[in-house]
């Protein structure tokens, strides 16, 4: 491959100038640019594009590290962010740590070496110090779908409301035996849709039945293992908030294997309207989250903090979630119309 300094000496000009006349920023005499520019084709050379964001102090790249790429609601957060990291002129890193700390400072570690501007983060836990450690070293840092405290920027679901809603919507329709199956209180996400299940229910001077509630699930196996032990332990649910799409198709599969239908022996509502939610039997009433939007803030934030030279305060912005009402949820035995 051809370097710069025989582009320079086919063009019979110096390295300096060819650098001027590639870089488009400083005014270079048309003809010589020309020579430079005719060099480069015949030359075939492509320049450095690493050497040089390091001389210039950017490299145009992003780091985005999640914690499970085979979890569904990464796709269109993925575009949302490639989409505008493509606008702005960016290359987007990406890093799956299958929820292993360990792994994630090791990819932490390496994207700092070749130089990344920024790091977008979809794995924070409260053992995250190293992200903490990044933001305090000034390094442009976005937090996507999770939060750690007030000091990081953050692009995340109100997933407060958006249970709470989930939940009411259900007591609305006149179901009173409202089960949850959630994931880790260890996480923001699941802590505030447990806390707004919790409130609905008190708004509704309904009491909190720890028979009703299954902490800790995943996947949809977890969702379809947790339905079983709800019934195990004396539950008897007419309705069940899931906090993800995955979960409750583990709950709707639980409930045809013991002949029970849904809606009209248990309603399920999920979280999240991935793609198969309205291909389920029945089609899954669900939270629908902005994912792509997340994506594409979580991006433009970045962008943003790296341009700001890490002077920006931080930010915490929640996006709201939607209701789809489908055929999964009816009407309970306490509903009256009115």
């Amino acid at each position: 491959m051809a370097n710069i300094k025989e582009v320079a000496l086919k063009a019979g000009v110096s390295t300096s100038t060819v650098s001027r006349a590639l870089s488009g920023k400083i005014f270079v005499d048309p003809e010589t640019k020309k020579k430079v520019l005719q060099a480069v084709r015949e030359l075939n050379y492509q320049p450095n594009a690493l050497a040089k964001g390091l001389k210039e102090g950017r490299t145009k790249t992003l780091g985005l590290i999640i914690p499970n790429l085979h979890n569904l609601l990464f796709p269109a957060a993925i575009r949302g962010i490639t989409d505008i990291a493509k606008k702005h002129g960016y290359t987007v890193v990406l890093c799956n740590t299958d929820e292993d700390l360990e792994t994630e400072q090791l990819y932490v570690e390496n994207l700092r070496m070749r130089s990344v501007d920024g790091l977008i983060f979809s794995t924070a836990t409260a053992a995250s110090s190293h992200i903490v450690k990044l933001k305090e070293e000034g390094y442009p840092v976005v937090l996507m779908l999770r939060h750690l405290n007030e000091k990081l920027d953050s692009i995340i679901i109100d997933n407060f409301q958006g249970a709470y809603r989930a939940t009411r919507f259900l007591i609305d329709r006149g179901y009173r035996r409202i089960a949850i199956i959630n994931g880790t209180l260890g996480l923001d996400l699941y802590r505030q849709r447990f806390l707004g299940y919790q409130a609905a229910l008190a708004d509704a001077g309904l009491a909190l039945d720890e028979t009703l509630v299954v902490y800790d699930t995943a996947g949809w196996e977890d969702g379809y293992q947790a339905m079983l032990d709800l019934w195990e332990r004396g539950g008897q649910p007419d309705a069940v908030v899931a906090t993800s799409d995955p979960k409750a198709l583990g709950v709707i599969k639980a409930v045809k294997e013991r002949k029970l239908r849904v809606p009209e022996d248990i309603a399920v509502i999920g979280y999240d309207n991935l793609d198969m939610s309205e291909l389920m039997d029945p089609p899954l009433t669900t939270m629908a989250q902005p994912f792509y939007e997340v994506g594409t803030k979580a991006a433009e934030r970045v962008i943003k903090l790296i341009n700001g030279k890490g002077k920006l305060k931080p930010v915490i912005e929640k996006l709201e979630v939607k209701l789809l009402v489908r055929g999964s949820v009816g009407y309970g035995k306490a509903f009256h119309g009115d």
